[in-house]
């Protein structure tokens, strides 16, 4: 049985993100994506092919070329998955500042005691 590729296995790779930062600036031909790692075309390749399953690439035969283009909507489910935990961190971060206010404010207020 074959294990369904996600989007979270596909940007856990440095290369592949670096892949999709390249294709999102423009369409290119694998050997010229190729060309920008230092690693064997055939490893470029199995990256593109995973970012393909993963529908964050669509690669188009034209001629003998393959090109890819980035399909960025497909990085959406990572953006709601980070936006839930976005959230409580932010109200954890916003206690905390209230927390170092109310320390400060404490402090502040000692201080002007000692000073009078």
């Amino acid at each position: 049985m074959e294990m369904r590729r996600d989007v979270f296995q596909a940007i856990a790779d440095p290369t592949r993100r670096q892949i999709i930062g390249l294709l999102a600036a423009e369409p290119l031909n694998v050997n010229t994506v190729a060309e920008k790692f230092d690693m064997t075309r055939q490893a470029v390749s199995l990256h593109v092919k995973i970012l393909e399953e993963c529908g964050l690439i669509m690669v188009k035969k034209q001629g003998r070329e393959r090109y890819c283009e980035a399909k960025l909507d497909g990085l959406s489910e990572v953006s709601k998955w980070v936006e839930q935990y976005k959230k409580y961190w932010e109200s954890h971060l916003d206690s905390l500042e209230d927390y170092l206010a109310k320390i400060q404010n404490t402090k502040t207020k000692k201080y002007a005691k000692r000073k009078s």
